[in-house]
């Protein structure tokens, strides 16, 4: 295993730390990862599985501190969590049988989709109108539960930006919305991190320090830096 160089550790730790402080709060910190860790020359499946490393140890941290807010409903992530699970390890596996040569454009090419629909999708949330859910709402939700599950395990940049919405729609805030999602962004996350080991496709090496570096990002960027975030989401969004 060759030793990592001073250059690319800085620079893993860099991004890692503006990843988690973005994807605390709005999601989408996979925009900044994922790039980068192609940029130092990994195959595009082990930059994905060396992702899935980093980005569960920032998810664990900012949904632990989600967690002790109280913003998040428990007994509705817990039905959901099964069904980002399954489709994370299927995503994960679909990964595996496209050729790199192949699947490095296809990143390339969803991350660029992601980021316009990022910043030009209008945002909502200032208010809580969630009760229950209809069975239309139901149904809506699984069905959002599953496939960007799926999504998380093949590609994972924005899975929280699109959960965050999928809450929304249902009448959740803003902040209860990043809670629910969340729970299911790391639990979609260790399920593909596990199957991506399987498969011999994480960088330890890259991994745990950008990893650290999440870590540091999600706390500031929770606790620090919530309320500011999401008034100049609204206000970006909006404009």
């Amino acid at each position: 295993m060759s030793q990592i160089s001073i250059e690319i550790l800085i620079f893993l730790i860099a991004a890692g730390f503006a990843a988690a402080f973005i994807d605390s709060v709005v999601g989408g910190g996979g925009l900044i990862s994922i790039p980068a860790l192609l940029f130092t020359g990994l195959p595009p499946s082990v930059a994905l599985g060396t992702n899935k490393l980093a980005a569960t140890m920032g998810a664990l941290t900012s949904t632990i501190n989600f967690l002790h807010s109280g913003k998040i409903n428990k007994k509705l992530v817990i039905k959901l969590l099964p069904l980002s699970i399954i489709g994370a390890g299927a995503g994960v596996y679909v990964v595996q049988l496209i050729p790199s040569e192949f699947l490095k454009p296809v990143i390339l090419i969803l991350l660029i989709l992601v980021t316009i629909y990022t910043l030009f999708k209008k945002g909502w949330g200032m208010e809580s109108n969630f009760k229950e859910l209809t069975k239309k709402m139901a149904y809506f939700i699984v069905l959002a539960a599953l496939l960007l599950g799926f999504y998380d395990g093949f590609l994972g940049a924005g899975t929280g930006s699109f959960l965050i919405f999928s809450f929304l729609l249902l009448g959740f805030n803003f902040v209860e919305s990043a809670g629910n999602a969340k729970v299911l962004n790391l639990g979609s996350n260790i399920a593909a991190l596990i199957t991506f080991m399987l498969f011999g496709s994480v960088n330890f090496q890259y991994g745990i320090p950008m990893g650290i570096a999440m870590i540091l990002g999600a706390l500031v960027g929770r606790k620090k830096h919530l309320g500011l975030c999401t008034k100049v989401y609204h206000v970006i969004v909006h404009n």
